[in-house]
């Protein structure tokens, strides 16, 4: 199975390279496949930006997205690359590492869901919210989510990997 890891954040002085790598490396050491998609190499919708960015996701199995919370929602450049793509979210199992304030990004994961639901994108149910992370991260907490939200993920991946091979995607 190959993951891609969507940093979200395009902001100078983002905490979200710093939650992408940890995603990153989680995945590698379990002997997942991953590709670290960092929204901020990419301009959109700059033609050549959204084919890159098409193959890399089209290529994965399955996305963790990666996100902070902004004004109660997610980062415009995320919003962007989303929406710049169609197909290849089509039966793709997505998951959310969010991180903010109190909330823990939660808002913004909640804002995503029905997007990708449009998207025929399939998101899983757990999520790994990071509340105040900037002093005390990963908490350990925080690593037995991600290990949970994993399982899962690698699951659904599994099952639409199996489906697909069996027959197209009817949305």
């Amino acid at each position: 199975m190959r993951v891609s890891v969507i940093v979200g954040s395009v902001r100078e002085g983002r905490f979200g390279v710093r939650v992408g790598d940890w995603v990153h490396k989680h995945l590698a050491d379990a002997g997942v496949d991953t590709d670290l998609v960092d929204l901020a190499e990419f301009s959109f919708p700059h033609d050549a930006n959204v084919t890159s960015f098409a193959a890399r996701i089209s290529g994965a199995d399955a996305v963790i997205v990666v996100t902070p919370e902004y004004n109660h929602s997610y980062p415009g450049p995320l919003k962007m690359a989303v929406d710049s793509l169609r197909d290849e979210w089509r039966a793709k199992p997505v998951a959310f590492v969010s991180y903010g304030g109190l909330s823990g990004g939660l808002r913004a994961v909640e804002a995503l869901r029905p997007v990708f639901a449009e998207l025929h994108a399939v998101t899983i149910r757990e999520t790994v919210s990071l509340h105040n992370p900037w002093a005390d991260f990963p908490a350990e907490a925080a690593t037995d989510a991600l290990r949970r939200l994993t399982r899962q993920l690698l699951w659904w991946a599994s099952a639409t990997h199996t489906a697909l091979r069996r027959a197209p995607y009817p949305g």
